[in-house]
């Protein structure tokens, strides 16, 4: 039996509340720790608490509504937005951006301030983490462009891994594609896509990434899809690639 789940019935509140697209599990633990959450009218004070089909959740008041079906999109970041519900430092974020266009989602991942391309966007959390996980086994691939020059060979080592300030890194197909003057385009793709891997591991070769475009995550690829739209996966398509969700 899952540790979420309860032998008398039910889930934990902070799975509860990700299914439910309120938040990652991580803020949701947080909004319980700061007495946001509250559970038939009791402040819920640890994470470790059990939501049965009967139970009224709420958050800051609110009732959290009955949890949809679960929904995927997919949204062309360009560079320039943060991908976090709310920035300390004020800059523009991506959901800022599509807050009167979706419901409330999470995103499956993140893409830094300057990175672009596909990101994955739902209202289900618990979604969100599963397809995070390396297990899940999905690469994910991107267009990279670097400022210098490097050997095929020293690409072709990548797929042995690196370690880069302690930190190991796992195998990454990475292919050279063009070169002009200065500028290096690279494929690049990894399963892992820890907090700024590639920008890392290039770096760690002495290239400094320049631009870096998303292009596929999994089976689910950026296209033709203009910057900043959205375009939500059909329900079929996501029932034939995720047959559990």
């Amino acid at each position: 039996m899952s540790e979420d789940a309860n032998p008398d019935g039910g889930e934990r509140i902070a799975k509860y509340l990700a299914r439910a697209g309120v938040a990652s599990r991580r803020d949701a633990e947080r909004m319980i720790e700061a007495g946001r959450v509250k559970l038939n009218g009791q402040a819920v004070t640890h994470p470790a608490c059990f939501v049965r089909a009967s139970d009224v959740v709420q958050v800051d008041g609110a009732a959290v509504a009955e949890r949809e079906r679960t929904r995927l999109w997919r949204y062309h970041k360009p560079s320039g937005l943060v991908t976090t519900h709310k920035d300390p430092e004020g800059r523009p974020t991506v959901f800022e951006r599509l807050q009167t266009r979706l419901p409330r989602v999470i995103s499956v991942g993140r893409l830094d301030l300057t990175s672009e391309g596909l990101l994955l966007l739902t209202n289900d959390g618990g979604l969100a983490r599963r397809l995070e996980l390396p297990s899940t086994g999905w690469i994910r691939r991107y267009r990279v462009r670097v400022h210098g020059a490097i050997a095929a060979d020293r690409l072709a080592g990548l797929a042995q891994g690196l370690t880069v300030d302690g930190v190991r890194y796992g195998p990454i197909e990475a292919r050279l594609d063009s070169q002009s003057g200065d500028n290096t385009w690279l494929s690049v793709g990894l399963r892992e896509g820890k907090n700024r891997e590639i920008r890392k591991v290039m770096a760690a070769l002495g290239l400094a990434t320049t631009r870096l475009i998303r292009l596929s995550y999994g089976p689910f690829q950026l296209g033709n899809l203009p910057r900043g739209e959205v375009d939500e996966v059909p329900a079929r398509v996501l029932r034939d690639q995720l047959p559990s969700a």
